[in-house]
């Protein structure tokens, strides 16, 4: 089972492989929600790892790698290419600055003990940044945003990302959404899914997406810190 967890890793990556080449043709709206299967197969892949007991120091190391193209790389060059498209030193600091981040953030992540009953991440998962930043692309893509506005707003929130990612906060990993809903979980996620399919129909997925990653950023350090009564 370590070799099909490690087949969805790799799946992910061509997620992140496939965004990169979509943004580089103008194909902006598949690439967002190629960087959105890429999270999905990211969450998916360590489910597999820890269900099967099929966890191992290179699937690790595989995951991470991945990471840095899906949710690094590849949510840059989306946001480069259709928002900007010309070179700004300001913009191509910003983006630099999300993307390094990333990397530490994984970085820092490959090399922090881990406990079984450790409910939580140290600093937002690049997973989540990529689906805010994905997620955002396809509001503005709906122009649900004023353009004269948008520039400085996506680096505010390339910013803001960044050091969420490389800050001390804690986030909810699996476990911790587990024993935060306890028997509502399947509930729960069943009433995302609801909600998400209503909002593809209504041609709003981008709005709900990235309200459901927002309220995990805004929300998730809370719940962690009752659940741990500190």
């Amino acid at each position: 089972m370590s070799q099909f967890a490690n087949l969805l890793t790799i799946l992910s990556l061509f997620c992140g492989f496939l965004s990169v080449l979509l943004s580089l043709a103008g194909q902006f709206t598949f690439s967002a929600f190629a960087i959105i299967f890429s999270v999905c197969l990211d969450g998916l892949d360590g489910q597999v790892a820890r269900k099967f007991q099929a966890l191992s120091d290179f699937g690790r190391e595989l995951d991470s790698l991945v990471d840095v193209v899906s949710f690094g790389i590849a949510p840059v060059l989306l946001g480069y290419i259709f928002i900007y498209n010309e070179f700004y030193s300001w913009a191509i600091a910003g983006l630099f600055i999300y993307l390094l981040c990333a990397v530490v953030r994984l970085a820092r992540y490959n090399i922090c003990e881990k406990t079984p009953e450790q409910n939580y991440f140290i600093g937002l998962p690049t997973t989540v940044s990529g689906g805010i930043l994905a997620s955002f692309i396809l509001i503005y893509r709906r122009q649900a945003i004023p353009p004269k506005f948008i520039s400085a707003f996506f680096i505010l929130l390339l910013l803001s990302l960044a050091y969420l990612m490389v800050s001390r906060a804690r986030y909810l990993n699996l476990d911790g959404l587990k024993q935060a809903f306890g028997r509502i979980l399947k509930p729960v996620i069943l009433g995302v899914f609801i909600t998400l399919s209503l909002a593809l129909y209504r041609d709003k997925l981008g709005v709900a997406l990235f309200s459901i990653f927002l309220i995990y950023l805004i929300f998730s350090p809370f719940v962690v810190k009752r659940l741990n009564n500190v």
